[in-house]
């Protein structure tokens, strides 16, 4: 799953204070959210690796729905962009297991190999791809059979995967050997990838963003203190790989110096910035995409170690980068254009994944301190504030979101 924290020590006194302020004002602000249609479903899903379920919270009531039943100590979790699936990655028990958003119920167990942590699902949503830390291999699924149809081999220490936005390329962070390793992604089910290359020297290989054009690929070398910018082969028939045939070979473009630790990378809708989030700097390093320069490194607060950028929907502010700091229990609210920490906002204790609802009227902040995710209000004409705090199980790792309509017969709409 990448770069993962989980506290020793909970903060249950101060967590259960704060739940119940937060659930006092809930009923009074709930009007202020958007009004759904009756056929409207829209869920949170947390990853427990204590109870070794999945919580489902339910976003349009804004209370718990069920806990799922999963494998041994899940920890990443993926929604399908094509179907209404949810993925959850077993690391205990070496699988992952299928759960039917229009159900909440799992539909399936497909097993991969030794300790998988992160799954990355393609745009067509036809294929998963996860990273095996235990057994050095990335694991091919065929997510319409709901099988492993192949696997092939990586670097030491797999923890994450990308796939390009074009479907071309999936990119592997081998955080052991600090390593990255690049595949063509193919049609053919006897081969579906194929080893391209590997760029050595990004100790702790983490987190990956790839550009919205499949141009790039940046890396958190989160073993020390740089970003590394991998150029990604342009097809030979595209208008890139015509004009330069050097471009159609992946190469090696920068090592950008960031603060200390790396974790995680947020980047623009746009793909014209990345921001890295320094754990152990306290501060945030804005990258731009086209010259490939850190152009801004800002403190942000103790330890942050997610960040998510929200776009312009109607709802919410756009050009707001989110971070989550693990010292402070809170999440900071970092102006892009202003270069500055505009406020904060409390959560729980020991913030870590986030994420917003589909509309983006609400992020949702998971406090692996006090097992309950923050909902946090982000409509633009408002100022940023706790709703409420929802329970997310006694050991919460990572969120995925679905949202669907449902037919006139209860069953799901696919969006």
């Amino acid at each position: 799953m990448g770069f993962s924290l989980q506290p020793h020590h909970r903060r249950a006194a101060s967590a259960l204070l704060l739940g119940a302020a937060a659930l006092s004002l809930a009923a009074c602000r709930r009007d202020r959210f958007p009004a759904y249609p009756s056929n409207y479903r829209e869920f949170a899903y947390i990853t427990d690796g204590q109870a070794n379920a999945v919580t489902v919270l339910d976003l349009v009531y804004l209370r718990k729905d069920r806990s799922v039943n999963v494998g041994r100590n899940p920890s990443g979790i993926v929604a399908s962009p094509t179907r209404n699936e949810i993925y959850a990655v077993n690391t205990g028990s070496d699988s992952v297991s299928v759960i039917d958003a229009g159900t909440n119920t799992v539909a399936a167990t497909i097993g991969v190999h030794h300790t998988p942590y992160f799954l990355a699902v393609s745009p067509d949503g036809l294929r998963a791809y996860v990273p095996n830390s235990g057994s050095n291999t990335v694991s091919v699924l065929d997510l319409d059979k709901r099988r492993e149809i192949a696997t092939v081999a990586s670097g030491e220490g797999p923890g994450v995967a990308r796939v390009s936005p074009d479907n071309r390329a999936l990119v592997v962070s081998n955080r052991t050997a600090g390593s990255v390793s690049i595949y063509n992604i193919g049609s053919d089910t006897q081969a579906p990838l194929r080893f391209r290359s590997t760029f050595s020297g990004c100790p702790g290989a983490t987190d990956i963003a790839i550009l919205p054009d499949s141009s790039k690929a940046f890396i958190a070398c989160s073993g020390g203190h740089q970003v590394m910018v991998v150029w990604l082969a342009a097809a030979p028939e595209s208008y890139r790989g015509q004009q330069d045939a050097t471009l159609q070979q992946d190469h090696l473009l920068s090592l950008l110096d960031v603060g200390k630790t790396p974790v995680q990378l947020a980047m623009e809708p746009s793909g014209n910035e990345v921001f890295s989030m320094n754990f152990d700097s306290d501060s945030i390093s804005e990258i731009s995409t086209w010259t490939n320069e850190v152009i801004a490194t800002t403190l942000v607060g103790p330890k942050p170690v997610r960040g998510v950028i929200s776009e312009d929907t109607g709802l919410a502010a756009p050009g707001t980068l989110w971070v989550s700091t693990f010292g402070t229990d809170s999440i900071a609210a970092y102006s892009i254009d202003d270069s500055r920490v505009e406020t904060s906002v409390r959560t729980g204790a020991h913030p870590d994944a986030i994420a917003f609802s589909t509309d983006q009227h609400a992020l949702l902040v998971v406090d692996t301190g006090s097992a309950d995710v923050a909902v946090i209000r982000t409509q633009k004409t408002t100022t940023p504030e706790l709703v409420t705090m929802l329970p997310a199980g006694a050991q919460p790792h990572d969120i995925a979101i679905k949202s669907f309509h449902v037919k006139r017969n209860g069953a799901p709409k696919t969006e």
